[in-house]
């Protein structure tokens, strides 16, 4: 059953609101880079006041089915977010979805992007897999994973405005992981489609759960 109480529906309108204020395209992802402290450190807030109420405090052991399948991402503070957000030559970041496979303990991301001329339009991909990792030093067990991301690639979907006519990738590199750390991810808090992680490097991922990918 979706969960919805007044802190999370807060949190949620305030991103929307923020997007909305940012002339972010519909399912962009909202990031801090460009906002006023002020401003993000209410989001923070907000969302601090979710994970008190988090239902499902060990959700690798009591419901790690809700993880499969189709993520949004909404709002994150992450770099690699923020880089994507501020593409250069005058390409533009779409959506951004994380996709999981919880049986086979996979995932793989995925942005969309494409040139404000409309000229060409693709997206990359991320696969990686995951493991529960040992019980962390705040002492709540099963709800944090380690990532070991694989490979990158990346797709071209359009030119033009018309189809491409491959549907493979043009280039598929190792994906490289950070140098002296493992890559981890806290879920803070987790429902049948609201999903809240905190990165081991702080960082912040906000994701809606959805049931369909689109550009």
């Amino acid at each position: 059953m979706s969960i919805v109480t007044e802190t999370k529906q807060a949190l949620m309108t305030a991103i929307a609101t923020i997007a909305a204020d940012e002339n972010l395209a519909a399912g962009t992802p909202l990031t801090d880079l460009k906002l006023d402290q002020t401003i993000a450190d209410q989001l923070e807030i907000k969302t601090l006041a979710v994970e008190a109420e988090n239902p499902n405090p060990n959700p690798l052991k009591t419901c790690p089915e809700f993880l499969d399948g189709a993520w949004l991402l909404i709002y994150s503070t992450a770099r690699e977010i923020q880089v994507l957000n501020s593409l250069p030559l005058g390409f533009q970041l779409g959506r951004v979805y994380q996709v999981i496979d919880v049986a086979t303990k996979g995932f793989y991301n995925q942005a969309f992007c494409k040139h404000a001329t409309n000229f060409v339009e693709g997206y990359v991909t991320v696969n990686a897999t995951f493991s529960v990792a040992p019980t962390p030093a705040d002492g709540i067990p099963d709800r944090k994973i380690n990532v070991d991301f694989n490979q990158r690639s990346i797709f071209i979907t359009k030119i033009l405005g018309l189809p491409f006519f491959s549907k493979k990738a043009i280039s598929t590199v190792s994906a490289r992981n950070p140098v002296g750390r493992i890559p981890s991810l806290t879920l803070t808090y987790l429902d049948e489609d609201f999903r809240i992680g905190r990165g081991g490097d702080g960082s912040l991922f906000i994701l809606k759960k959805v049931t369909e990918i689109k550009p």
